[in-house]
């Protein structure tokens, strides 16, 4: 599969590497709650083999139903965490035993990010690997496994340069505590 032909090239390494971590720790035809409205991300798993309910438009700060009532193996997270005033609580209702998700890292050279076009699109939260970690084993999660990945860019200057060696997205598999 030509990620580049599915979403722009610069998303394309974040998503070849998403994709080998989720085949790393979940089984073809695993049930997945995706979080967040349908993307090519979530249309990459279904051509992968996984059974992937996305939760639609649903706020997810002030509407839990959906996560509360989905019956699945795993709940997935790709760059959603961040844009919840309280990821706490969905992490806490959620009834799937895995969890994979992926954060993007608090740079110490760049502010949060902040779409001005897109009203939903900001960073409430960018994470430290500890914060992460943390907000995790408070919600009841053992983590399994972990990565950090770059985001490079071909953008000129000094933070651009930047990317390309510091790690951005901090990607998890955690299983529900017993």
């Amino acid at each position: 599969m030509s990620f580049a032909t599915n979403y722009d090239k610069k998303h394309s390494l974040r998503f070849q590497k998403t994709l080998h971590f989720l085949k790393k720790h979940v089984a073809p035809k695993s049930s997945i709650l995706d979080l967040g409205v349908k993307n090519p991300f979530s249309e990459i798993m279904r051509a992968e083999g996984f059974e992937v309910i996305n939760t639609s438009d649903e706020d997810l700060d002030m509407d839990l139903s959906g996560v509360k009532n989905a019956n699945v193996d795993v709940l997935t997270a790709f760059e959603i965490f961040e844009h919840l005033v309280s990821p706490f609580n969905v992490l806490k209702v959620a009834k799937a035993r895995k969890l994979l998700a992926t954060v993007p890292l608090r740079l110490w050279f760049s502010t949060a990010y902040q779409s001005k076009t897109d009203p939903r699109d900001k960073h409430f939260h960018e994470f430290e690997d500890w914060q992460f970690d943390w907000l995790l084993e408070k919600a009841g999660w053992e983590i399994k496994d972990r990565e950090k990945w770059i985001s490079p860019t071909t953008i000129n200057g000094i933070r651009p340069l930047l990317r390309n060696f510091t790690p951005r997205h901090y990607a998890v598999y955690a299983e529900r505590k017993i």
